[in-house]
């Protein structure tokens, strides 16, 4: 029997259309009306991308759905809307609607209770804080949001589950993802590891907060945790992975899901997941988990419900 205090994540270690179906059908209540599926649609020929028949097949079963996306601040294809739809096409994104949500400009979404939280001044400087952030601002037109993560690693914030998704994935490419990351990736002479750390990871999770809270009560997480690489899909000459594949997990709770998911990686044989324990605690990526916590976005205590 499950602990009622604690968050319920559901498990399937089938890595499947059926396995991915039937996790979604535990976790889809309050997903209604407008439904935008985020994702990560990658690099070109990104090596590590997660089967396409997944999500065709899980985004045929929810009516009214459409993939959405942003724009990078990366030098990349996906820096520009027109080329970041040639990168859609390559990598088989196109067999349903696809919104790049900045095409036309952002929108500011506010972080709530980060203004009140700055203003008792437990050791942070507002400035390096968000009270508001810049969303594509189609995102304005969808009713839910499926959050749908490849579970990794990520050169910046030392991996990248469903807080990375939407806290970097939803904000704008020239806008909200300058606010996040602290500089412009265009900049001569960037080293974007002068720019990792507490502060940024921070930034991020301040950022998710703001669009977790928009969608409050008709959003959902599911992490897919296969070619689990210490890399991002956004590095389109990402690391193999060592780490064999998990399975499926789902959640209404953003924090439980990214726990549960760190957890399954951390129980892992250490010559599988040594690289990318070395890539998260490098990063000091934990510290995700640590902030979520500290601003109420969700539960550390699970329920793992195999099913």
């Amino acid at each position: 029997m499950s602990d009622s205090s604690k968050s319920n994540v559901f498990f399937t270690n089938d890595i499947s259309v059926k396995g991915l179906i039937e996790i979604y059908s535990h976790i889809n209540r309050g997903i209604t009306g407008r439904v935008g599926i985020k994702l990560h649609t990658g690099e070109p020929h990104g090596p590590n991308l997660l089967p396409i028949e997944l999500i065709k097949g899980l985004q045929a079963k929810i009516p009214d759905s459409t993939i959405i996306e942003c724009n990078v601040l990366y030098p990349s294809p996906r820096y520009e809307t027109a080329s970041h739809r040639e990168v859609i096409k390559t990598n088989g994104f196109d067999f349903c609607p696809v919104d790049i949500m900045d095409e036309e400009g952002d929108v500011m979404l506010p972080v709530p209770g980060m203004k009140e939280f700055l203003d008792k001044g437990q050791g942070y400087v507002p400035g390096d804080h968000l009270t508001e952030v810049a969303v594509g601002s189609h995102l304005l037109n969808y009713n839910s949001l499926l959050v749908y993560t490849h579970f990794k690693g990520h050169a910046m914030g030392g991996f990248g589950g469903s807080l990375k998704n939407i806290g970097i994935g939803i904000v704008s490419g020239h806008g909200g993802k300058k606010q996040v990351h602290g500089f412009d990736f265009n900049q001569p002479n960037v080293n974007f590891m002068d720019y990792t750390g507490p502060s940024f990871l921070e930034r991020m999770v301040e950022s998710g907060k703001a669009i977790a809270e928009h969608f409050k009560g008709h959003i959902t997480y599911i992490n897919v945790l296969k070619n689990i690489s210490v890399d991002c899909d956004c590095d389109p000459n990402g690391a193999s992975p060592k780490c064999e594949d998990i399975g499926i997990l789902g959640s209404t709770d953003i924090l439980a899901i990214d726990k549960a998911s760190l957890d399954l990686v951390y129980e892992l044989p250490g010559e599988q997941n040594h690289d990318i324990i070395e890539r998260i605690e490098s990063r000091s990526g934990l510290h995700q988990i640590e902030y979520m916590k500290t601003l109420g976005m969700g539960n550390t205590d699970y329920n793992l419900i195999h099913i």
